[in-house]
């Protein structure tokens, strides 16, 4: 009597599978002007639950700049206050959910929504928010640096003699030149790698790198309408800024949820 016994085949299925890479689409001024439609829209649908993602980054916002003061660091206010807009997409991981929900007609409360944000920290959100503080980290040193160097005689023991040394003076005007340009350098590269990254690791099973990847994919894709989309953000998050950070309130959500509904443009949904 002859047993038969189970050889093993290979175990293809034991392999790492990484995630497919996906393909992006090219973004046109049409899909930024519906992504804007959309993400109006669902701001719309849930005001109160959208508004208060942007207040809670207002009140840190003014958290911020109150412990600058308390602290005696009068020259970090304006640079602060320039680079808050960096951290804005991870702060607005629950505006994407809301959408994501909203977009498939799914009922939802705090609890879901606090729920998902929380379980992020399981997931490769941590690392994209680790690159998110990174960079606003290194355009805060840049700026101690520029200031060291250019500033170097300047005296900033009040905010009004601070204001004075940059905006009325030459190296004051130099060290402008200069920031304003590496600023600009740090966004675009900010932008282009979480401008997808975040709503796509909320969306998708993925990692961090992919999903960084991807994003810039689609800044290179269609550079002239997403960087000047770029610049719109940053233009608009700053005046939202300047009435004690409470425009906040209204324009976080708004452009929160555009980006979700622009996240879906660019990318095609995964395939299963």
């Amino acid at each position: 009597m002859t047993s038969k016994t189970t050889e093993s085949t290979p175990a293809d299925n034991l392999t790492p599978q990484h995630p497919a890479v996906p393909e992006v689409n090219k973004v046109a001024w049409a899909d930024i002007s519906a992504s804007l439609k959309a993400g109006f829209s669902d701001f719309l649908a849930r005001p109160f639950m959208s508004g208060f993602f942007g207040l809670f980054y207002a009140i840190f916002g003014i958290l911020f700049v109150w412990s600058l003061v308390w602290l005696g660091k009068i020259w970090m206010i304006i640079p602060a206050v320039v680079g808050f807009p960096l951290v804005a997409p991870f702060a607005a991981a629950g505006l994407y959910e809301m959408s994501r929900r909203l977009q498939k007609g799914e009922s939802f409360g705090w609890s879901e929504i606090l729920t998902v944000m929380a379980n992020q920290r399981k997931r490769e959100m941590g690392w994209m928010a680790f690159v998110t503080l990174f960079i606003f980290w290194v355009w805060m040193y840049q700026i101690r640096l520029w200031l060291a160097i250019i500033l170097q005689d300047a005296s900033f023991s009040d905010f009004d003699g601070f204001l004075n040394a940059v905006f009325f003076t030459p190296q004051g005007w130099a060290f402008l030149f200069v920031g304003t340009g590496i600023g600009a350098f740090l966004s675009a590269v900010l932008f282009s790698v979480t401008v997808v990254a975040m709503p796509m690791l909320l969306d998708r099973e993925t990692n961090f790198v992919s999903a960084m990847l991807t994003s810039i994919r689609v800044v290179t894709e269609s550079p002239v309408v997403m960087l000047t989309w770029a610049a719109i953000i940053v233009v608009t998050m700053l005046l939202s800024m300047a009435p004690a950070f409470l425009g906040l309130v209204f324009t976080l959500p708004i452009l929160g949820h555009t980006t979700w509904h622009l996240y879906q443009r660019a990318v095609p949904p995964a395939e299963g």
